[in-house]
């Protein structure tokens, strides 16, 4: 879970990790709800999730717990790796911090590398920060600074 300060030009935004909820649930209904549980504790906006594997099931698995729930559903189309990339280029400017240790996410992220991760399974919390960090900053800078074109007449 993320917290951005959008203030000023993107080169001034900065994001602060509150959290990192990622757990293993024994069912999807545990895990609907614990995404849900941690987006009302901060005040999300919405979730986001990458669904490449689980097409619609997550977002229907969303909505039995909660049928308003904010949710944005993400398709990855490049390596992890290569998304990875950019939110590294925010923790190495100093735009990112993390609000309290998180052991487990900060192990992956140590583990990733230009080649891919090294570890063993999925960087699954690697993966939720580079979706978090791209729909709170990296996408919303992209708009700010390439603004439609109005015609004029």
């Amino acid at each position: 879970m993320a917290g951005v300060l959008a203030e000023g030009p993107p080169a001034d935004w900065r994001a602060y990790l509150l959290e990192d909820a990622s757990l293993r649930a024994s069912s999807p209904s545990a895990w609907a709800q614990a995404a849900i549980d941690a987006a009302r504790r901060h005040g999300a906006d919405r979730i986001v999730a990458e669904v490449n594997q689980g097409g619609n099931l997550v977002g229907e698995v969303l909505r039995q717990i909660d049928p308003l729930v904010p949710y944005r559903a993400v398709h990855a189309a490049r390596g992890k790796a290569v998304r990875a990339e950019p939110v590294a280029a925010l923790y190495e400017q100093g735009r990112v911090f993390h609000a309290t240790p998180l052991r487990e996410l900060e192990d992956q992220m140590g583990l990733m590398m230009a080649q891919g991760y090294a570890g063993q399974g999925s960087p699954d919390r690697v993966d939720a920060l580079v979706w978090a960090l791209h729909e709170l900053m990296l996408a919303p800078a992209a708009r700010w600074s390439q603004p439609k074109l109005r015609t004029l007449g």
